[in-house]
């Protein structure tokens, strides 16, 4: 092993880098629907506000961002929501996702 090789490997693993953003011109805009679309070369996500609670005959969806990102980006971008999700779960117990599921456990609950 050479001296540079040893020194490596005793120096403790790095921590990520802290990137300085500039948060004076964000929007938040609340969304319950995407649709994920893309190219060979971007993946594309359109996020949207479904109204409809209930029913067979859904109303439009009014698609209010689009976010555009190379697939790189977008492995980032799934770890770390795979993170924030299994954080969450953790905490506070598993997302069941599906809503008929969701309704009869919590109408099981109530019984």
């Amino acid at each position: 092993m050479t001296e540079e090789t040893r020194s490596a490997a005793q120096r403790p693993a790095q921590e990520p880098m802290q990137v300085p953003v500039d948060e004076s011109h964000i929007v938040a805009t609340y969304a319950n629907f995407c649709r994920v679309t893309g190219t060979p070369e971007e993946l594309i996500v359109d996020f949207g506000l479904n109204k409809q609670v209930a029913g067979t005959s859904p109303d439009t969806i009014q698609l209010t961002q689009r976010i555009i990102v190379n697939f790189f980006t977008a492995k980032r971008l799934a770890y770390a929501l795979q993170m924030a999700v299994a954080r969450h779960e953790q905490a506070f117990g598993v997302l069941e996702t599906d809503v008929q599921r969701r309704v009869i456990n919590q109408q099981s609950a109530k019984a």
